[in-house]
């Protein structure tokens, strides 16, 4: 399959993409903040967060074969026109009354269902755009813009929040949501070929195939799920952040924000070097050194005294920078691996894996964190991660991921 002119096509798509994700966090922040002044409930925002990541985690698998049955790229201008539609729905409720909270809910949900169509969508557009030994660097790029939004967003948010209407700050969200489609509608994308397009022959055997091609791949399938539980520890954890900050450490909502800007900028440096880097040789052991700095650095932040704040900021940095060494590396390692044909059902199914993984990891530290003090959770996390790093190189299938061969071996950041 041609890749020529991929660089233009892979920026070009996340350039358009770049201002959705901006649009959609700063709309998002805005979001908590209309509930929280409107309901001042943590079960509002808890039911919100929830019905942010429940489609895609219920809805995962049988989307993925939506997305491996029909034109990926029609399917992400949809997502986006149906996130937009969701959006400028709002804005005409706000027209003639107060949005209700039920309607706003709604919205997410909505939301949440583009975003489940889209993101694996783009996942699996991207190996047909660029060429294999490039797919680590493309990651590393990603997960850049991904921060920048994390950086922009909630200092954006507030002060929008503060001179504008929320169904003002919609429609920005609305317009970033129309950009990034029109970018992907000149964007001329590769389609599979008539052999590689899943045939049509039962749902049910179709997302049971995604499973079974994920299975197959024993290293794939062991690192799946080294990842959920690495997961099932850490996003839990992400909850935990403005409780350390304010009541462990005795801050402000200030303080809070400084962490969240402090790992948003760690994980955009990570991000450009992962991008300028390019291609690891041993990934597998990057991915493990990445996990075992999360953990480390969730220990260290546990054994802090309460004056210790400003060192608690430095390892909230050191937590984001080793992000894209994870996930970046591991996203280019399931579009290498898995045939175009599947990536769809793929990554909706890991997508659906790990965000199972949540809830469940929510329940279990919040109920320790409250008996044992959230130190003590972050510091009790940060060895059961490091754990996990120590384990995962030592998976004998998971090792013979890196056992491939390299288009150009000078890319080779580890030697």
């Amino acid at each position: 399959m041609e890749k020529q002119n991929w660089k233009f096509k892979f920026f070009a798509i996340w350039a358009g993409q770049a201002v959705s994700l901006i649009t959609s966090a700063i709309l998002q922040m805005a979001i908590i903040f209309y509930l929280t002044e409107k309901t001042g409930s943590a079960m509002i925002l808890s039911m919100a967060s929830l019905v942010g990541f429940l489609p895609y985690a219920v809805l995962g698998p049988a989307i993925g074969v939506l997305v491996d049955r029909h034109d990926r790229k029609k399917i992400m201008i949809s997502a986006d026109l149906m996130i937009a539609a969701a959006g400028a729905v709002l804005v005409v409720i706000a027209l003639y009354m107060e949005i209700p909270v039920w309607t706003v809910m709604t919205v997410l949900f909505i939301r949440s269902i583009g975003t489940a169509f889209h993101s694996p969508a783009l996942n699996a557009v991207t190996p047909l755009l660029v060429p294999e030994e490039q797919l680590t660097k493309c990651a590393g790029y990603s997960q850049a813009l991904q921060s920048v939004s994390y950086i922009l967003s909630p200092a954006a948010a507030a002060f929008l929040y503060s001179v504008w209407k929320l169904n003002e700050i919609i429609l920005i969200d609305v317009l970033g949501a129309v950009i990034a489609s029109i970018t992907v509608a000149f964007v001329k994308i590769p389609k599979l070929t008539a052999a590689q397009q899943s045939l049509r022959r039962n749902f049910i055997k179709e997302m049971q195939e995604g499973f079974r091609v994920l299975k197959e791949n024993k290293g794939l399938f062991s690192l799946l799920l080294i990842g959920t539980l690495y997961m099932f520890v850490y996003m839990p954890i992400n909850a935990l952040y403005p409780l350390i900050s304010m009541d462990y450490f005795n801050g402000t909502p200030m303080h809070v924000s400084i962490t969240e800007i402090a790992y948003a900028s760690g994980m955009l440096i990570g991000g450009v070097v992962l991008g300028t880097l390019g291609r690891c040789k041993k990934r597998v052991l990057l991915m493990s050194v990445s996990i075992f700095i999360m953990g480390a650095s969730l220990a260290v932040s546990g054994l802090l005294p309460p004056s210790g704040f400003v060192i608690f900021a430095i390892c909230c940095a050191v937590m984001g920078l080793s992000v894209p060494f994870y996930s970046g590396v591991q996203t280019a390692l399931f579009q290498e691996k898995i045939k175009p044909e599947f990536l769809g059902r793929v990554f909706s199914l890991t997508g659906s894996i790990m965000s199972l993984a949540m809830p469940a990891g929510l329940i279990l530290s919040g109920g320790f964190a409250d008996k044992i003090g959230v130190n003590r959770w972050f510091l009790i996390s940060g060895v059961l991660i490091m754990g996990i790093a120590i384990v995962c190189p030592r998976v004998a299938e998971v090792r013979k991921l890196d056992t491939i061969p390299y288009v150009n071996e000078k890319e080779s950041c580890i030697k």
